[in-house]
Parts: structure tokens; sequence; C-alpha cells
């Protein structure tokens, strides 16, 4: 009997089902698909062992040792964690790299102990190569609106309150500036990519209406945009916040110092406290103020890093946070939006509306619901 196949990707990243990935944990980590688990058939190690196998004595001598690597209670332990997570996902499917002998391999084995598992032909390959064509398509059809704004305005606030938007900070795990460093880090650079293009596949999928996004550089911290969006982006129309430099340093506050202590206890140690969390804050906080340091020239730099530290040492001492005021305000003015109104000029696209955050916002709900 036959084992069920699938080429239908589009339905695949439509319908987000969870996917097996027996690939490598060092395949895996260079680029997956969001909500994708990887239980591999070979380790990093026994993957290298069978490469340099098939190198040196073709195919047959690869599978032979692969066989012995993952033989009698390693295949046991495997199978049954492969089944384990079949049992726990029944609309799941598998893949490896480029749906060849390994998944074919894994499948076949819980078939064995019967477990039926559809396998996704091409593979890791087949679904990136679709991802990366299916992008380009869909930017080409679809409207795009750029959500612009000095530093501060709560762009990425508007775009979190819309259905239809690309969160592009939101993927790359970041806040798109010196100082947007997150904990826990960023995805890679693939991972991104696979991510972006399953979120515009989907929001093409349900109508042609516009999509918003915010106005980003070519980098949102060490993840690239891709080129076709770059490309589309400088064209797109420009939707412009306007916010006082009061409002901007307070939305800076909020997003760069008050809300970030609770991400560095959620993703801290077990018994870390607030003030722990607080100075870690801190401590990127300097860290991001001194990686521009050449930008902002030596004595702007070190009267904003004592404003900084003088904030730091009042918020540890009293809780509150409102010192930060003082330096983010001179940095706001002085340096971010000098440097954004410079960008602004290089893009190219049509400004269409002008006003406030809450302005901005119920106009795009009108063109974007």
């Amino acid at each position: 009997m036959s084992l069920p196949v699938t080429r239908d990707y589009l339905d695949l990243f439509l319908t987000g089902a969870p996917l097996l990935d027996v690939r490598a944990p060092v395949e895996f980590a260079k680029g997956a698909f969001p909500g994708a688990w990887n239980l591999p058939l070979l380790e990093d190690s026994e993957r290298h062992q069978v490469g340099i196998r098939y190198k040196h004595a073709g195919q047959d001598a690869a599978i032979t040792l692969g066989h012995e690597l993952v033989g009698g209670a390693v295949r046991a332990a495997r199978t049954a964690a492969w089944a384990a997570w079949c049992r726990q996902h029944p609309e799941g499917y598998l893949y490896c790299f480029r749906g060849g002998l390994r998944s074919c391999t894994v499948q076949q084995w819980l078939a064995d102990e019967g477990v039926t598992v559809p396998l996704v032909q091409g593979g890791y390959k087949a679904m990136r190569r679709f991802l990366l064509e299916r992008f380009q398509q869909d930017l080409a059809r679809t409207p795009l609106l750029l959500v612009c704004g000095r530093t501060g305005t709560g762009k990425t606030r508007v775009i979190e309150a819309l259905d239809r938007a690309l969160d592009l900070e939101g993927r790359a795990h970041h806040r798109g500036s010196a100082f947007g460093r997150r904990p826990g880090g960023q995805p890679a650079q693939i991972d991104f990519e696979n991510a972006l293009a399953i979120d515009l596949l989907r929001l093409r999928h349900t109508g042609d209406r516009p999509v918003a996004l915010e106005d980003e550089g070519r980098l949102v911290g060490r993840c690239a945009l891709p080129l076709p969006l770059q490309a589309a982006m400088k064209t797109a129309p420009q939707i412009m916040i306007e916010e006082s430099l009061a409002s901007r340093v307070t939305v800076t506050l909020e997003d760069y110092v008050i809300a970030p202590v609770d991400e560095y206890l959620q993703l801290g140690d077990a018994g870390q406290t607030e003030q722990d969390a607080r100075a870690r804050l801190g401590e990127s906080l300097l860290a991001a103020l001194d990686r521009i340091r050449k930008r902002l020239g030596g004595l702007q730099h070190a009267r904003l890093r004592a404003q900084l530290q003088d904030a730091l040492a009042l918020q540890a001492r009293t809780g509150s946070p409102d010192a930060h005021r003082v330096w983010i305000e001179s940095l706001l003015r002085d340096y971010y939006d000098p440097m954004y109104d410079y960008m602004l000029g290089k893009r190219d696209g049509q400004a269409l509306f002008t006003g406030s955050r809450a302005e901005v916002l119920a106009w795009l709900r009108e063109r974007c619901a």
C-alpha cells in the first residue's frame, strides 16, 4: 500500500498545518518554518559521519552506516518520539530537506508501527522555493501603505492594532533601532523571510485590500528585509503620523524602558527579581548608547550617558522611570529626528494622509479592515 504524500504547499501554509521536520538540528537552525517541530532522523554528528561515508564510498555505504547509527534502541526511541508527535498532531505532515531518503525512511518506520503521516514531496527545499516565488508575486499585486513617522510616534502600535498589516519588527523580534534589541534574540534570516512570506500569503488569500507596514530601513536589527520588499516600500504611498515631542518621549519611555522589564522577567532565571530585570535592561541601554557613540560625537555621547546613568540610579532607588525622559527627549530631538527626516526623503511614495496616531489608525482601519 502506498503511503500518502502532498505537494499542496499553498494549503500547508494557509492552514498552518503542523510540520514535522526530520532534518538535522544544524539544518533546522539555519532556516525553518513557523511552528515546525524538529525531531531529526540523524543528529548533527551522525549526519556528518554519513556525509563523509557518502563522499568516499557512495550512497549504499552511507545508507548502511545510517542504519548502524540509528538502529536498535536508538531507532526505537526516535520512532516513539515521532509516533507521539503524530498522535498529538493527527493533521500533521512530515518532511526532510528534499523529501527524499530521510523523510521516506521515517514515514516507513512509522508505518511499520501502525502510524500513518503524509510526506511533503520536495521537502523543505521545494517549500522554501514556493514561498520565495509566491512572496514576489504577492508583493506585485498587493497595495501597500507605508506607516511613517518619527521615532516615538507609535508606528508599531498602529501596525499591531490592524488586522491587515505586516509586522516587520514583530517578526524580527527587534524594535528597529540601536536601542531595539529585545531579550531572547532574533530569528535566523531565513526564518524571518519565511514568516513574512507566509504572513503576506495569508493576507493576500483573505482579499485584495491594502496591507499596512511600518517604515523601516534595510535592516531590522540584523534581519535584512527581502530585496523585493525593500523595492516595494520605496514607492509605497506614505501615511504619516505626527505627534508632539512630549507624546513621543512618553511612548519611547513606555516601549524602551518600562515594557522591556517584563520581557526580561519572563526570560530570566527562576528567582529573578524586578530589580534584576531592570539592571539587565540598564546594561542593554548603556550598551546601545555606546554603539552610536561615533555618530553622536564624544561630548554628546558623554552627556547622554551621564543622564542615562543618573536615571537608572534614581529608578533603582525609587522605582520611578520618569528621569529617563531627559535623555530620551534629547536623543529624539537631536539624533533620531534629523536621521529619520533624511531617510524619509529617500522614499518616493506619495503622501496620502497625515494625522495623529489615533487619526491615522482610524484612517487605516477604513481601508485595511
